[in-house]
This record gives C-alpha cells, structure tokens and sequence, in this order.
C-alpha cells in the first residue's frame, strides 16, 4: 500500500494512493496516519479494503506520511561515496544526529532558508519508518518493525552544521528541513530496500543520482544498532544517509537560493517537489 496524510498544515486526514493514482480517504477506518496505527495488525486491516469504496479526494496538499513523529534519528556519512566528497573517512560506527520534529513538512511544501543561510543544501535518502517498538533488538528481527518506507528530503545548513562549535544538528532542524513522504510505503511492496534508485535535481539539473546499494550500513544493522541506546517507538523516523551529489561537493560548491526548485524521488516510492523561499518570505 502507499498510504498518506493530506489536507492543511496540523488538519491532515489519512488517506491511500490507489492503483489507478487516486487519492482515497481513509477518515472513516482511522483518526490518523501516525505511530498509534503503524502496527501490522492495523495495516493488514486497512490492505483488505476495496479502494474503490473508500471516498476521492480531488485535490488536496499533502502532508508529511507520517503524522505526530516522536524522533526524527539520521545517519551520516552512510555512502562510501558521499563521504568521499565530503572529504571524510566512512566511519567505523554509524554517525548518528537528530533533525527536530519541528522541521517536518510536507513533500511538496516551501524550504525555508533560515536567517543568515549562505550553505543550505540538499539531500535525498530512505526514510525508514517504525512501526513497533525496538528495544535491544536483533538484526534478524530488525525488519519486522518495520512500517514501510518514504521518501526525505535531509536539507542541511553547512555552516551551521560545520562551521559552527557543537553538533551537527542545528544546521539539519531548521523549520521547513525535513519533508517527508508523498507516501508511506509498505514492505510487501518493495522487494528490496537496498536496491532503490534515489535521485535528485535543483532546476532541472541532476546533482545526485545513486542506489541505497551503496550504503555502508544497511538497515536491519541500522535499527539493531539504535535500538542499543534508544528505544525506537512507533512513527519514529530513520533517514538513512544520503549519496555523493549534494551542493557542498560541486566544485566550486553549490547552495540553494530564494525560488530554485527542488524535484527528488526514489524509485517505487514518488517524488518530492519544493520552492526554495527566503524566511522572511513567509
């Protein structure tokens, strides 16, 4: 299933993509698209219904797939390639930071770029979304707490995230730096997670294009791995690393500016479409 959220910003209803690329409301089997009904149970229930039963919706904003995110967990320097151009060693353990739920946005909502931004940048990656509580887990049974899977959009500050004394995180939270979706989609339908093509472009250029082969750490190790020092709960949020092709390693290095456009996708799994604005824009 490719299931979504649309409507207005904090009044998003639950919906589904069906076959025939229809938006269908799903109001009337569940309050919301979020951790509460991410378990298999209740998505085995929703993949019995006749989509053409459930009502169309015409035309609506989409919202993050993902409704009331607990944490929003991030891996760097996860593509040997990327790390290359970032001038980094692929490091021995996962690099871990955290991108604030306030950044959560919807796919095709504006990217703000923040107050005294000179370096925001893109990123495209595999979201990995939790459906069932991982504490201690293994990797042999990593995947079964797994909701589905989504499309990020890991926007980036570099200044503030290198340039600057502290963690990487206040250059990945800013408002408007995480969109998530077009959809949430399931397991049954992708074969293989680790054989997606994950693409990028700014203005019609291409910047990044690459497969989530290439990651370092895949996911099964990546859910184990956190689960060691955080218990992941349902509608938590795992953005798995992005490959080579990002501004910072353009030469010379290239950011984003007030009105470009941003289109990315992986295969199977959409794509995302953003204007670039100013903050004092809005």
């Amino acid at each position: 299933m490719k299931l979504l959220r649309f409507g207005p910003q904090g009044q998003e209803k639950p919906g589904l993509l069906d076959t025939n690329g229809v938006i269908r409301d799903l109001s009337a089997h569940l309050p919301d698209l979020d951790g509460r009904h991410l378990d298999r149970e209740t998505l085995a229930r929703l993949a019995e219904l006749d989509p053409s039963s459930l009502p169309e919706v015409s035309s609506a904003r989409l919202g993050p797939c993902v409704g009331r995110t607990g944490k929003f967990i991030c891996i760097g320097l996860n593509y040997s390639d990327h790390a290359a151009e970032a001038g980094a060693e692929v490091p021995p353990e996962p690099v871990v930071f955290n991108k604030w739920t306030s950044a959560i946005c919807g796919p095709d909502d504006d990217v703000i770029i923040p107050r005294d931004s000179t370096k925001t940048d893109w990123e495209v990656e595999l979201g990995v979304v939790i459906g069932k509580e991982a504490r201690y887990v293994s990797e042999a049974e990593a995947m079964d707490h797994v909701a589905g899977y989504c499309v990020v959009n890991d926007v980036s500050e570099r200044e503030f995230q290198l340039e600057r004394s502290g963690s990487w995180d206040k250059g990945k939270g800013c408002d408007t730096f995480g969109p998530l979706g077009p959809w949430l989609v399931t397991p049954d339908e992708v074969a293989d997670p680790h054989a997606l093509d994950l693409w990028l472009e700014v203005d019609g250029q291409r910047y990044q294009d690459g497969n989530t082969g290439t990651m370092v750490y895949r996911i099964p190790f990546l859910i184990s791995y956190l689960s060691r020092f955080m218990s992941l709960q349902p509608g938590d949020v795992i953005s798995t690393g992005t490959p080579p092709g990002v501004g910072m390693g353009q030469k010379p290095p290239t950011y984003l500016k007030p009105g470009q456009r941003m289109r990315l996708g992986i295969a199977g799994l959409g794509e995302q479409n953003q204007t670039v604005v100013a903050e004092s824009a809005r």
